[in-house]
């Protein structure tokens, strides 16, 4: 009796640490979560993680639709030139925060009403968002898939005349799709659709199928993070935005000629610059392989708020399909250098972002 008297006693302390313990954790884990609340539209499942120490953001789930990115975008260059100027990145911000990060029908309508009060000085986005305890979050989340892609430039444009080309200055997207003007490609949202070969997994990227040898074109400026052969895509290229938050993955390049001509890590590459060309290699330890069914790039976008995220298991890939659409608007013409199997872009741009990087501003 006096040994299981006293393993009763031993089990309640037991149980009674278990249960502070637990209580510590849950308060520990409550501070650092942070969700929507309900007057904001939040969906369960769609809960914003901060890290434990809350310095970065640890997962997003970029579900800004085709049809909010268009909208806010025209409104952000509508207003360029007027007294109060829109950024399309705190129009959806906006939107997101009041929605739970939901872009339904109702969406668009939410944005270009915001847009109208804030150019008619009704209004202020410090007004919009002070109530939406979560717009900080969404700002910086959207910011960081589409931070880069909106801004001044300058693009060689061909005279209707003569053909000649000049520079001319520019607001607006300088981003552009991964595939060359003029060649055909089909696509549909296959993002988080099953993987098998090597493990089972979703698939964290978007395909686009084509023909071998289409020209693959930077979406954005910045630095050759990435070069060579992996297992799972082949022959790939990964590019690193300047600001460092966005790293773009190119994968299943063609086989013998992946690459355009004089490529390598480190390189400052301009947004429609020609990188590469389709392919289907990967899925094999051994390089140069196509073991890949279908003609396609795989591209994606990781989000990198913090160097720990880089090469993780809590890595920050985004569903980039609508982001995809959003950019047919820009294609990059390429042309074929002389008898090589080598192309390059028609019209050169210069970016100010490319110069900040070169002066080593970065």
């Amino acid at each position: 009796m006096r040994k299981f008297s006293s393993n009763i006693k031993i089990n309640e302390a037991v149980f009674l640490f278990c249960l502070v313990m637990m209580a510590a954790f849950l308060a520990v884990y409550s501070k650092n979560r942070v969700s929507a609340p309900a007057d904001d539209g939040y969906m369960p499942g769609e809960a914003v993680l901060v890290a434990t120490d809350s310095t970065f953001i640890t997962w997003v789930d970029f579900n800004v639709s085709y049809e909010a990115l268009k909208v806010a975008y025209d409104l952000d260059i509508a207003s360029y030139d007027q007294t109060v100027r829109l950024n399309w990145i705190e129009l959806l911000a906006y939107a997101g925060a009041k929605n739970g990060g939901s872009f339904g029908k109702g969406t668009v309508n939410s944005i270009k009403k915001a847009a109208a009060e804030l150019s008619e000085g009704k209004t202020t986005m410090a007004t919009l968002t002070k109530d939406l305890k979560h717009y900080p979050y969404y700002y910086e989340a959207y910011e960081a898939v589409l931070g880069g892609m909106v801004g001044e430039y300058q693009i060689e444009v061909a005279d209707e005349t003569t053909g000649i080309k000049a520079f001319k200055k520019y607001y607006g997207l300088k981003a552009f799709l991964p595939i060359a003007h003029g060649f055909p490609y089909s696509d549909y949202d296959d993002f988080g659709s099953s993987r098998n070969y090597g493990y089972s997994r979703v698939h964290l990227g978007h395909d686009m199928m084509g023909q071998i040898g289409t020209p693959i074109i930077c979406i954005e400026s910045g630095i050759v993070e990435n070069l060579g052969w992996n297992q799972y895509g082949g022959w790939r290229i990964g590019i690193r935005s300047f600001d460092g938050k966005r790293y773009y993955y190119y994968a299943h390049l063609r086989q013998n000629y992946p690459y355009a001509e004089g490529l390598s890590e480190g390189d400052i590459i301009t947004a429609g610059d020609v990188i590469g060309y389709m392919g289907h290699t990967g899925y094999s330890k051994t390089e140069n392989v196509n073991n890949i069914k279908s003609v396609h790039l795989h591209w994606g976008m990781q989000l990198i708020f913090d160097e720990s995220q880089r090469d993780s298991d809590n890595e920050i890939w985004v569903d980039v399909y609508p982001l995809t659409r959003f950019l047919y608007k820009n294609r990059s013409k390429a042309e074929k250098v002389g008898d090589t199997r080598e192309w390059q872009r028609v019209y050169e741009m210069i970016d100010p972002e490319v110069l900040k990087a070169s002066q080593g501003q970065f």
